[in-house]
Protein backbone atom coordinates (compact mmCIF):
# COMPACT_ATOMS: atom_id res chain seq x y z
CA UNK A 1 0.00 0.00 0.00
CA UNK A 2 0.79 3.54 -0.81
CA UNK A 3 0.04 5.93 1.94
CA UNK A 4 -0.34 10.18 0.39
CA UNK A 5 -0.35 12.82 3.25
CA UNK A 6 -2.07 15.74 3.60
CA UNK A 7 -3.90 18.21 6.26
CA UNK A 8 -6.31 17.43 8.49
CA UNK A 9 -7.49 20.32 8.13
CA UNK A 10 -7.75 19.99 4.39
CA UNK A 11 -9.38 16.39 4.67
CA UNK A 12 -12.57 15.43 3.46
CA UNK A 13 -15.51 15.66 6.72
CA UNK A 14 -15.82 11.73 6.29
CA UNK A 15 -12.82 10.76 7.21
CA UNK A 16 -12.01 9.72 10.78
CA UNK A 17 -8.93 11.03 12.11
CA UNK A 18 -6.22 7.77 12.96
CA UNK A 19 -5.43 7.00 16.36
CA UNK A 20 -1.90 6.97 17.57
CA UNK A 21 -0.60 3.32 17.88
CA UNK A 22 0.74 2.96 21.41
CA UNK A 23 4.25 2.08 20.08
CA UNK A 24 4.89 5.53 18.27
CA UNK A 25 5.61 7.27 21.76
CA UNK A 26 9.25 6.03 22.97
CA UNK A 27 7.75 6.46 26.93
CA UNK A 28 5.31 3.22 25.80
CA UNK A 29 7.86 1.39 24.04
CA UNK A 30 10.34 1.60 27.02
CA UNK A 31 8.02 0.03 29.46
CA UNK A 32 7.92 -3.18 27.43
CA UNK A 33 9.81 -5.83 28.87
CA UNK A 34 14.03 -5.52 27.99
CA UNK A 35 14.13 -7.78 24.56
CA UNK A 36 11.25 -6.52 22.99
CA UNK A 37 12.17 -2.97 23.84
CA UNK A 38 15.34 -3.43 22.97
CA UNK A 39 14.60 -4.84 19.50
CA UNK A 40 11.79 -2.10 18.82
CA UNK A 41 14.45 0.52 19.56
CA UNK A 42 17.58 -1.22 18.29
CA UNK A 43 16.55 -3.79 15.70
CA UNK A 44 19.83 -5.46 14.64
CA UNK A 45 19.91 -6.36 18.17
CA UNK A 46 17.94 -9.52 17.13
CA UNK A 47 19.69 -10.52 13.76
CA UNK A 48 23.29 -9.53 15.93
CA UNK A 49 23.54 -13.03 17.33
CA UNK A 50 22.96 -15.08 14.05
CA UNK A 51 25.59 -13.28 12.01
CA UNK A 52 28.94 -15.38 11.86
CA UNK A 53 31.80 -14.33 13.99
CA UNK A 54 34.00 -12.50 11.07
CA UNK A 55 31.19 -9.85 10.44
CA UNK A 56 31.92 -6.46 11.53
CA UNK A 57 28.82 -5.51 13.67
CA UNK A 58 30.34 -2.04 14.17
CA UNK A 59 29.23 -0.61 11.28
CA UNK A 60 25.43 -1.92 11.90
CA UNK A 61 25.94 0.61 15.19
CA UNK A 62 27.74 3.40 14.27
CA UNK A 63 24.35 5.89 15.04
CA UNK A 64 23.03 4.03 18.77
CA UNK A 65 22.30 7.20 20.61
CA UNK A 66 20.79 6.70 24.30
CA UNK A 67 17.46 6.76 25.60
CA UNK A 68 17.35 9.88 26.72
CA UNK A 69 18.83 11.53 23.30
CA UNK A 70 15.48 9.16 21.59
CA UNK A 71 13.40 11.08 24.05
CA UNK A 72 14.78 14.52 22.82
CA UNK A 73 14.77 13.88 19.46
CA UNK A 74 10.94 12.74 19.99
CA UNK A 75 9.86 16.06 20.89
CA UNK A 76 10.69 17.68 17.39
CA UNK A 77 7.68 15.26 15.95
CA UNK A 78 5.20 16.24 18.45
CA UNK A 79 3.66 19.14 17.13
CA UNK A 80 2.22 22.33 19.44
CA UNK A 81 1.14 25.80 18.57
CA UNK A 82 4.62 26.56 18.68
CA UNK A 83 6.03 23.85 16.89
CA UNK A 84 3.80 23.68 13.92
CA UNK A 85 3.87 19.97 11.59
CA UNK A 86 2.00 20.18 8.66
CA UNK A 87 1.55 19.70 4.78
CA UNK A 88 3.35 22.81 3.35
CA UNK A 89 3.17 23.19 -0.61
CA UNK A 90 3.75 20.18 -4.04
CA UNK A 91 5.91 20.18 -6.63
CA UNK A 92 6.76 18.66 -9.83
CA UNK A 93 9.52 20.52 -10.59
CA UNK A 94 13.03 21.98 -8.49
CA UNK A 95 12.09 25.57 -9.73
CA UNK A 96 8.27 25.07 -8.25
CA UNK A 97 10.00 23.92 -5.01
CA UNK A 98 9.40 26.52 -1.74
CA UNK A 99 12.62 28.67 -1.34
CA UNK A 100 12.54 27.14 2.07
CA UNK A 101 16.12 28.13 4.50
CA UNK A 102 16.03 25.21 7.00
CA UNK A 103 17.41 22.02 6.44
CA UNK A 104 15.70 19.78 4.42
CA UNK A 105 15.98 16.04 3.77
CA UNK A 106 14.48 13.86 1.37
CA UNK A 107 12.98 10.28 1.20
CA UNK A 108 13.11 8.46 -2.03
CA UNK A 109 13.13 4.98 -3.11
CA UNK A 110 11.17 2.27 -5.16
CA UNK A 111 7.19 2.19 -6.21
CA UNK A 112 5.65 0.49 -3.40
CA UNK A 113 9.07 -0.04 -0.74
CA UNK A 114 6.83 1.33 2.20
CA UNK A 115 8.36 4.87 1.56
CA UNK A 116 5.02 6.84 2.58
CA UNK A 117 4.53 4.70 5.49
CA UNK A 118 7.50 5.28 6.62
CA UNK A 119 6.63 9.16 6.07
CA UNK A 120 3.69 8.26 8.27
CA UNK A 121 5.24 6.23 11.40
CA UNK A 122 8.15 9.20 11.78
CA UNK A 123 4.72 11.35 11.94
CA UNK A 124 2.46 9.47 13.84
CA UNK A 125 2.28 11.86 16.67
CA UNK A 126 1.35 14.45 14.82
CA UNK A 127 -2.82 14.66 14.73
CA UNK A 128 -2.16 17.89 12.15
CA UNK A 129 -1.44 14.89 9.44
CA UNK A 130 -3.83 12.77 7.43
CA UNK A 131 -2.68 9.79 5.95
CA UNK A 132 -4.76 8.41 2.46
CA UNK A 133 -4.35 4.92 1.26
CA UNK A 134 -3.99 3.83 -2.21
CA UNK A 135 -3.34 1.08 -3.32
CA UNK A 136 -1.88 1.71 -6.28
CA UNK A 137 2.27 1.61 -6.72
CA UNK A 138 3.53 4.79 -7.51
CA UNK A 139 1.23 6.94 -6.12
CA UNK A 140 2.86 9.38 -5.03
CA UNK A 141 3.42 11.96 -8.29
CA UNK A 142 4.89 15.01 -7.19
CA UNK A 143 7.79 16.32 -4.25
CA UNK A 144 5.81 16.73 -1.05
CA UNK A 145 6.90 19.40 1.59
CA UNK A 146 6.38 18.96 4.66
CA UNK A 147 7.53 21.50 7.52
CA UNK A 148 8.73 20.49 10.97
CA UNK A 149 8.48 23.47 12.70
CA UNK A 150 11.03 25.79 11.68
CA UNK A 151 13.74 22.90 13.01
CA UNK A 152 13.87 21.25 9.45
CA UNK A 153 11.25 20.41 6.24
CA UNK A 154 11.02 16.89 4.69
CA UNK A 155 10.55 15.76 1.41
CA UNK A 156 8.75 13.18 0.22
CA UNK A 157 9.92 12.32 -3.51
CA UNK A 158 8.11 10.40 -6.03
CA UNK A 159 8.82 6.47 -6.21
CA UNK A 160 10.87 4.99 -8.93
CA UNK A 161 10.51 2.42 -11.23
CA UNK A 162 7.10 0.49 -11.82
CA UNK A 163 4.39 3.49 -12.66
CA UNK A 164 7.03 6.47 -11.49
CA UNK A 165 6.15 9.57 -13.19
CA UNK A 166 7.35 9.79 -16.65
CA UNK A 167 9.75 13.32 -15.88
CA UNK A 168 10.78 11.71 -12.74
CA UNK A 169 14.88 11.74 -13.90
CA UNK A 170 14.23 15.49 -14.50
CA UNK A 171 11.97 16.07 -11.52
CA UNK A 172 14.19 14.67 -8.96
CA UNK A 173 17.91 15.25 -10.56
CA UNK A 174 18.11 18.85 -10.57
CA UNK A 175 16.78 18.88 -6.62
CA UNK A 176 19.40 16.29 -5.58
CA UNK A 177 22.02 18.51 -7.85
CA UNK A 178 20.93 21.92 -7.19
CA UNK A 179 18.91 21.80 -3.41
CA UNK A 180 21.08 23.84 -1.03
CA UNK A 181 19.73 23.60 1.88
CA UNK A 182 19.50 19.65 1.68
CA UNK A 183 21.52 17.65 4.53
CA UNK A 184 20.53 13.98 3.76
CA UNK A 185 18.96 12.04 1.46
CA UNK A 186 17.33 8.69 3.04
CA UNK A 187 17.08 6.12 0.09
CA UNK A 188 14.92 3.48 0.75
CA UNK A 189 16.10 -0.32 -0.08
CA UNK A 190 13.51 -3.30 0.39
CA UNK A 191 14.65 -5.33 3.23
CA UNK A 192 12.32 -8.42 1.82
CA UNK A 193 13.27 -8.32 -1.46
CA UNK A 194 17.51 -6.59 -1.19
CA UNK A 195 19.12 -4.62 -3.65
CA UNK A 196 17.17 -4.57 -7.06
CA UNK A 197 18.73 -2.67 -10.65
CA UNK A 198 16.34 0.04 -9.86
CA UNK A 199 17.79 0.48 -6.37
CA UNK A 200 21.65 0.05 -8.11
CA UNK A 201 20.60 3.32 -10.55
CA UNK A 202 19.01 5.32 -7.30
CA UNK A 203 22.59 4.68 -5.27
CA UNK A 204 24.37 5.55 -8.25
CA UNK A 205 22.32 9.11 -8.85
CA UNK A 206 22.84 9.61 -5.12
CA UNK A 207 26.86 9.06 -5.62
CA UNK A 208 27.00 11.30 -8.29
CA UNK A 209 25.63 14.48 -6.30
CA UNK A 210 27.30 14.11 -3.64
CA UNK A 211 25.21 14.95 -1.55
CA UNK A 212 25.62 12.52 1.67
CA UNK A 213 22.70 9.71 1.63
CA UNK A 214 22.00 6.91 3.92
CA UNK A 215 20.00 3.74 3.70
CA UNK A 216 16.88 3.06 4.73
CA UNK A 217 15.29 -0.76 4.52
CA UNK A 218 11.77 -1.04 5.73
CA UNK A 219 9.74 -4.18 5.65
CA UNK A 220 12.32 -6.03 7.70
CA UNK A 221 8.87 -7.98 9.25
CA UNK A 222 7.91 -9.44 5.77
CA UNK A 223 10.79 -12.34 5.43
CA UNK A 224 12.45 -14.36 7.28
CA UNK A 225 16.26 -13.65 9.45
CA UNK A 226 17.43 -16.01 6.85
CA UNK A 227 16.64 -13.93 3.75
CA UNK A 228 16.83 -10.61 5.47
CA UNK A 229 20.69 -11.74 6.78
CA UNK A 230 21.40 -12.02 3.11
CA UNK A 231 19.66 -9.27 1.28
CA UNK A 232 21.32 -6.84 4.13
CA UNK A 233 24.79 -8.26 3.71
CA UNK A 234 24.62 -7.96 -0.10
CA UNK A 235 23.55 -4.50 0.67
CA UNK A 236 26.65 -3.72 2.87
CA UNK A 237 28.67 -5.45 0.70
CA UNK A 238 27.94 -2.48 -2.10
CA UNK A 239 28.16 0.15 0.31
CA UNK A 240 31.36 -0.85 1.31
CA UNK A 241 32.43 -1.40 -2.27
CA UNK A 242 30.77 1.09 -4.56
CA UNK A 243 30.07 3.60 -2.41
CA UNK A 244 31.71 7.50 -0.78
CA UNK A 245 28.85 9.16 0.12
CA UNK A 246 26.72 7.08 2.02
CA UNK A 247 26.41 6.23 5.83
CA UNK A 248 27.86 2.61 6.29
CA UNK A 249 25.05 2.25 9.34
CA UNK A 250 21.58 0.67 7.40
CA UNK A 251 18.73 2.00 9.66
CA UNK A 252 16.51 -1.14 9.79
CA UNK A 253 12.80 -0.46 9.83
CA UNK A 254 8.97 -2.03 10.06
CA UNK A 255 6.79 1.12 10.02
CA UNK A 256 4.03 -1.46 11.28
CA UNK A 257 5.47 -2.59 14.36
CA UNK A 258 7.18 0.52 14.92
CA UNK A 259 10.81 -1.36 14.85
CA UNK A 260 13.67 1.43 14.54
CA UNK A 261 11.32 4.48 13.85
CA UNK A 262 12.74 5.85 17.25
CA UNK A 263 16.21 5.26 16.11
CA UNK A 264 15.75 6.76 12.71
CA UNK A 265 13.85 9.97 14.20
CA UNK A 266 16.48 10.61 16.18
CA UNK A 267 18.83 10.09 13.43
CA UNK A 268 17.02 12.97 11.48
CA UNK A 269 17.40 15.29 14.35
CA UNK A 270 21.15 14.81 14.81
CA UNK A 271 21.86 15.42 11.09
CA UNK A 272 19.51 18.14 10.82
CA UNK A 273 21.29 19.99 13.82
CA UNK A 274 17.68 19.96 15.53
CA UNK A 275 18.74 18.53 18.75
CA UNK A 276 22.15 18.15 20.05
CA UNK A 277 22.46 14.70 21.59
CA UNK A 278 24.89 13.44 24.08
CA UNK A 279 26.12 10.29 22.56
CA UNK A 280 25.15 8.76 19.30
CA UNK A 281 27.22 5.84 19.06
CA UNK A 282 29.01 2.92 20.73
CA UNK A 283 32.28 3.37 18.93
CA UNK A 284 32.78 6.88 19.16
CA UNK A 285 32.43 8.07 16.06
CA UNK A 286 29.88 10.84 14.71
CA UNK A 287 27.09 10.03 12.49
CA UNK A 288 27.89 12.99 10.22
CA UNK A 289 31.07 11.20 9.19
CA UNK A 290 30.46 8.92 5.67
CA UNK A 291 32.17 5.96 4.63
Amino acid sequence: MMIGLRLLSAAPLHLVSRQIHKLASLRNATSLPPKKMQSILYPFRGLEEHLDRSVDRMQFQLFHPSVEDMMEAEKLFCSSPTHRIDYYTSAERLDHAPALKQPEVCFIGRSNVGKSSLIKALFSLTPEVEVRVSKTPGHTKKMNFFRVGKAFTLVDMPGYGHRAPRDFVDMVEPYLYSRKNLVRTFLLVDGSVGLQKADLVALEMCEETRCPYVIVVPKIDKCGQGALLTNLLNLQEVVNSQTTGCFPQPFLISSIHYWGIHLLRCFVAHVTGSVRLKDTSQGGKDANQCH
